[in-house]
């Protein structure tokens, strides 16, 4: 059931103390908190809720400023919802009226809502960002006409995938998944992997790599009786199990140079993309591709996807979703030499970096070389906004995560425009108190403040 409409003029409360007393109302996260078309997310959000069974939902404003908080500061549910109790500004923004004392959620709601929210849900949290930013004049249309477009990995929150881990996790899920079931296993191999993965782990340290690979052939074995056990009782197993025993006759089949190869058992779509990096030449994850604005450095898109396509191929779907954020406003694209040979022909001219200057026009030469800004753009959504250690769960994860990340790089952005425009007021007020005062009293006013 959709979430109850708070009414436009409520009774006051006589015990409860008014956010209104408590804060400045003209806080740049007040001022962006009205700037913020929250309507919007009720049409989105509005299809998946039941028209009139079941429980009231929690509030959709409170869950969309939950997030936008969540991944600007790179918290988890369970801190966010905590630190929002703490601040009186964070509630506000998110449409309460009263100083609450209690946590507004249970942190596992936020959870179940972003499976609700889907990647369509976070592309409207992404929209709402830029249109804030042009209904208060910070970004101007003219700044969306150029963007810039590019790859990187977003990186899965997995250990770091070798042969003995994998054999030895695997069977540990198989049985666990198997006894649920009511089967028999006789030999479940608990203590006797625990030690061999030990003692692999030391081997190979210590440059004793036959022992190490007798140690992973060992753990390979425990697998494969394990498997061939749960098959001989179950001919039709569950719906579970039997995604398990597929994943489980994956990673007993493969071989160190197979392609599509599984790296992790809790997420098999995980994918090793080399990257060339000399302190990183693999990393395990999704390619993510993002459009920046050339001026401004604006977030106007952000794709995922599955597998570890060729950069060029990436471009079309990557200018549809641009054009679902900002409309066909974008006239020219700006990319580096890994989109040769690019799927994308729609209206927007791309242009392919390149070495030397050559004949280019010296003007269209400088924005081509501004193509480089959307590196660092990059490097603050995986180090401030949750892209370098996706926690979230499968391929409808790995887009929310990377649409959010860049939501909330325009929601600091956002901020820091409130923020100067706050702080100017701040000085042009204080110029004016000072001006009206003598020597004396400004003396005094610095030793009072």
């Amino acid at each position: 059931m959709r979430p109850h409409q708070e009414p436009k003029h409520p009774q006051r409360e006589m015990f409860q103390i008014d956010l209104e007393q408590l804060i400045d109302m003209h806080h740049p996260l007040v001022l962006l908190g009205q700037c913020i078309d929250w309507s919007s997310f009720e049409a989105t959000l509005g299809a998946s809720y039941h028209p009139s069974q079941g429980a009231p939902g929690i509030s959709t404003r409170l869950m969309v400023a939950l997030h936008y908080l969540k991944y600007q500061h790179d918290l988890s549910d369970e801190d966010v919802v905590a630190v929002w109790v703490e601040n009186p500004y964070w509630q506000q923004f998110s449409g309460e009226r009263y100083f609450q004392h209690r946590l507004p959620i249970d942190p596992s709601s936020m959870t179940r809502w972003r499976s609700r929210l889907g990647e369509a849900g976070a592309e409207q949290m992404l929209r709402a960002t830029i249109e804030a930013a042009m209904r208060t004049g910070v970004v101007r249309p003219t700044e969306l006409k150029r963007i810039n477009v590019d790859t990187t990995v977003q990186t899965k929150a997995i250990r770091f995938p070798t042969d003995a881990r994998l054999y030895n996790r695997m069977r540990e899920r198989l049985v666990k998944a198997a006894r649920a079931e009511g089967l028999t296993i006789k030999q479940s191999y608990r203590h006797v992997g625990r030690r061999l993965l030990m003692q692999s782990s030391r081997y190979a340290h210590a440059r004793q790599m036959q022992r190490a690979r007798a140690c992973t052939r060992k753990l390979r074995t425990q697998l494969g009786r394990v498997v061939r056990e749960i098959q001989r009782q179950k001919q039709t197993p569950s719906n579970e199990l039997a995604k398990l025993l597929e994943t489980a006759r994956r990673i007993h089949a493969q071989q160190r140079h197979d392609k599509n190869k599984i790296y992790s058992v809790h997420e098999p779509a995980v994918e090793c993309i080399a990257k060339g990096k000399a302190g990183k030449p693999y990393e395990f994850g999704n390619k993510v591709s993002v459009a920046v604005s050339s001026r401004g450095g604006w977030f106007v898109g952000a794709r995922s996807f599955t597998g570890s396509p060729y950069d060029g191929h990436t471009l079309a779907a990557q200018m549809k979703q641009v054009e679902r954020m900002i409309g066909d406003s974008v006239g020219e694209v700006h990319v580096d030499m890994g989109y040769r040979g690019h799927d994308y022909e729609g209206a927007a001219k791309v242009h392919i970096d390149k070495r030397q200057r050559g004949r280019t026009p010296r003007a269209l030469w400088r924005w081509m070389k501004r193509r480089a800004a959307v590196e660092p753009s990059i490097g603050h959504l995986k180090n401030e906004h949750r892209l370098e250690r996706n926690r979230l769960k499968g391929v409808a994860g790995d887009a929310i995560n990377a649409v959010l990340a860049a939501a909330a790089m325009n929601f600091q952005k956002l901020l820091g425009a409130f923020w100067r425009v706050f702080l100017s007021r701040l000085l042009r007020l204080c110029s004016c108190i000072f001006s009206q005062q003598g020597p004396q009293a400004r003396h005094l006013q610095f030793q009072v403040g």
